[in-house]
C-alpha cells in the first residue's frame, strides 16, 4: 500500500511544544481527505528503564499536567543539541535519579498514537548506576522510588504506574532486568 500524496498542509496553532497541523492527502485509489496532526519536532527522546545493584527499578513520581496529578512513572526527556541518546538518558538519570549509569543500552524506538502524533521516544536500559547529581528543569524534583525487580509484573498491572510508554518500556527490558536480578 502506497503513502498518500500530501497536497497541502496548513499550520492550525502552534505553541512551544506543539504544531497543529491540517493535511489535505490523496490516497492511491484517489480518495481526497483532510487529517490533522501533531508533526514531529524538536530533539529526540528518551525513556530510561535504570536498574540498582540491589536490583531495584528507579522510578520518579512527578507532576503530570495533563492529568494534574503525580504520577509514578520512569525517567524520561529531550535530548539536548548535539546529544546522542546515551548522553541524553545519562544526563536525565542525574538530573531525575541522582544516579548515572556506565552502561547505557537502546531497546526501541515507540511512536505514540501514529495516526494523529509524530512523537517518539527511544526506550534505553541503565545498569551499573554510580551517585552523581545534576540539577534538572523540573519547578521541583522528581521523587525518586526504588520497586523491586522481583515485583515488576505488580508494578505493571498496578493502578499507581499508568503510562503507556513506561509500561511499553518495562515490557521491552523485562528479559535484560531479570537476567539481572
Amino acid at each position: 500500500m502506497a503513502v498518500p500524496q500530501i497536497l497541502q498542509t496548513r499550520t492550525l496553532a502552534k505553541s512551544r511544544f506543539f504544531t497543529i497541523e491540517e493535511v489535505d492527502l490523496k490516497f492511491s485509489n484517489g480518495v481526497e481527505r483532510t487529517y490533522e496532526r501533531l508533526p514531529a519536532q524538536g530533539p529526540p527522546a528518551v525513556i530510561v528503564v535504570a536498574v540498582n545493584e540491589a536490583c531495584e527499578l528507579m522510578l520518579i513520581r512527578e507532576y503530570a499536567a495533563g492529568f494534574h496529578e503525580m504520577q509514578l512513572t520512569l525517567p524520561k526527556g529531550a535530548a539536548e543539541p548535539g546529544e546522542s541518546l546515551e548522553e541524553a538518558a545519562n544526563r536525565e538519570l542525574k538530573e531525575e535519579i541522582g544516579f548515572g549509569a556506565r552502561k547505557l543500552r537502546f531497546l526501541k524506538r515507540l511512536n505514540l498514537a501514529p495516526g494523529h502524533m509524530g512523537f517518539t521516544i527511544n526506550v534505553m536500559l541503565a545498569e551499573d548506576l554510580y551517585p552523581e547529581r545534576l540539577k534538572g528543569d523540573e519547578p521541583v524534583a522528581p521523587e525518586l522510588v526504588r520497586w523491586p525487580v522481583t515485583e515488576m509484573d505488580a508494578l505493571i498491572t498496578g493502578t499507581e504506574f499508568a503510562e503507556a510508554r513506561a509500561i511499553a518500556a518495562l515490557c521491552l527490558a523485562r528479559q535484560a532486568v531479570r537476567s539481572v536480578s
